[in-house]
């Protein structure tokens, strides 16, 4: 006679999705993810790629690390770090073997990347196939392409696996799961500057768990609140580990002061798009709220509350509906709430998860790779997408000219211009933390002809690069002391007469 507890179990094995199925889902939903990034050439079109790529380029060829601006003239001299070291030299040699296709190849695979950690990560805490694979593409929808493929997404996916460890070791108990923590952030550390959101996670988890132990103690945990069983002495040894493990890089301690520079910078939120608040004009925006009211629900639905996932739920939705960009971290928290609070009693086995979505990315890029030169992904057609976004005739009649300096340039494409023109050592270019936000304000007034006439830097230059849509343009178009010397359809040169 079949024993109920058998009879569940053979409902459950019936339910399961077969293994050869999953994989060749897995390899549509990465194999069109690929083709997406391929048609719209997102890792070539970047703004602030080509600083990575120089700043790999200058790592390499000085086998030193920057501890002062080498590309600019305005910055010149004044303090800066290559924090992103590791991504930037991979970046270097992937363009130095493969050109242009190098670019596009390391970008796609990137973002590729974000998205088998986030399915990953969904389906490890959850234990539901099927089901993560909806949820991990709703949240990917909702962040994965509101950047382009940059060092920061290192970042969402060492946030994802950060994640999964310490609900897996909260969930069992198992505090060894953590000890992945400090070599997790000594590559982290030197990759990204937000390596500082995954130590206030790992302080965050330590900091509830001691505040529950310490109420516990006392007698006044009320019963509401769900606490860790790990031990606190080990928890703290751990995430002492894992700061020092994050000073352990060029630049040390310095990396927690440009965390605090950058946090202090005002300017760069009224210029770039994807800095500023949520507009709630795009259908992703919602889909970032629906997965955001759903974590709150499911958290606050359940009879005992887990105060880390609560407050750190809290305390990234701040963050994300602040900027635009950032929304990428509230998407993978909120996930990461659903599926540890839906997951299946019996555990997922790790191996397994792993090997399936490995395999699946390995066939899907092996696809790509076939499919690249029919979808214009190559040499020849990425240098024409980059010719329609970027000055590269104005930059090329610079230099074939051999126009006199200084240079003085629209903010928008400084690292462009750091890459393809570096004997001319840009005015300005998307640094906050370098140029400081009276210099930004400085260059965005004159952009639009306010007291142009006063700017230093402008007053010095001996040739000038704008984009075509600049107001001052039209000001230097009228201006003596200025000649027309290039014109296309989205930059002028003007030089000095």
């Amino acid at each position: 006679m079949t024993t109920p507890s058998r009879r569940v179990a053979r409902k459950r094995e019936s339910r399961r999705v077969p293994a050869l199925l999953r994989v060749l889902l897995l390899i549509a939903l990465l194999a069109t993810l690929g083709i997406i990034c391929f048609a719209i050439k997102t890792s070539v079109l970047d703004l602030d790629l080509w600083l990575h790529l120089m700043s790999g380029n200058w790592i390499a060829h000085h086998r030193a690390f920057p501890y002062t601006d080498p590309f600019s003239r305005t910055g010149a001299g004044r303090p800066w770090m290559a924090y992103s070291w590791i991504p930037e030299l991979a970046l270097y040699f992937a363009y130095r073997l493969f050109g242009l296709t190098g670019i596009g190849l390391y970008g796609t695979f990137l973002t590729m990347s974000v998205a088998s950690s986030v399915l990953w990560m969904t389906w490890r805490l959850s234990g539901r196939f099927l089901l993560s694979c909806i949820l991990a593409s709703m949240s990917c929808y909702a962040f994965l392409f509101n950047t382009m493929p940059r060092p920061v997404f290192l970042t969402m996916i060492l946030v994802c696996i950060t994640l999964t460890l310490i609900l897996l070791a909260n969930r069992s108990g198992n505090v060894r799961l953590l000890y992945w923590l400090p070599p997790i952030f000594l590559l982290w550390s030197n990759s990204h500057i937000q390596f500082i959101y995954g130590i206030a996670i790992v302080g965050l988890f330590v900091a509830t768990t001691v505040a529950e132990r310490a109420a516990a103690r006392f007698g006044v945990l009320p019963s509401w609140v769900l606490s860790s069983t790990l031990p606190v002495g080990t928890l703290l040894l751990i995430f002492a580990s894992c700061i020092v493990a994050s000073l352990m890089g060029p630049y040390s301690f310095r990396l927690y002061q440009e965390a605090y520079l950058y946090s202090q910078s005002k300017a760069m939120y009224s210029l770039i798009t994807e800095l500023q608040a949520i507009d709630f004009l795009s259908l992703r925006h919602y889909v970032q709220l629906l997965l955001t009211v759903a974590a709150f629900f499911i958290l606050g639905w359940n009879k005992t509350i887990d105060l880390f996932k609560l407050l750190l739920l809290a305390g990234v939705s701040v963050i994300a509906y602040r900027a635009v960009r950032e929304s990428w971290f509230v998407c993978v928290v909120a996930l990461a709430c659903i599926a540890d609070s839906i997951r299946e009693k019996e555990e997922q086995d790790s191996r397994q998860v792993v090997r399936q979505i490995a395999c699946a990315f390995a066939v899907a890029v092996l696809g790509l790779l076939l499919i690249a030169h029919r979808m214009n992904f190559y040499q020849q057609g990425l240098t024409q997408a980059v010719g329609k976004e970027f000055p590269v005739r104005a930059a090329d009649v610079i230099r074939e000219q051999k126009l006199p300096g200084p240079l003085y340039n629209t903010f928008r494409w400084g690292d462009f211009l750091i890459w393809y023109l570096p004997e001319y050592p840009v005015a300005i270019d998307g640094r906050a933390d370098l140029y400081g936000d009276e210099i930004v304000k400085q260059f965005t007034k004159t952009s639009w002809g306010v007291d142009y006439v006063k700017d230093p830097y402008l007053n010095e230059s001996g040739v000038v690069l704008l984009q075509r849509t600049v107001p001052l343009v039209k000001f230097l178009a009228a201006d003596p002391r200025f000649e027309l010397l290039h014109k296309d359809d989205i930059s002028v040169v003007f030089r000095r007469r």
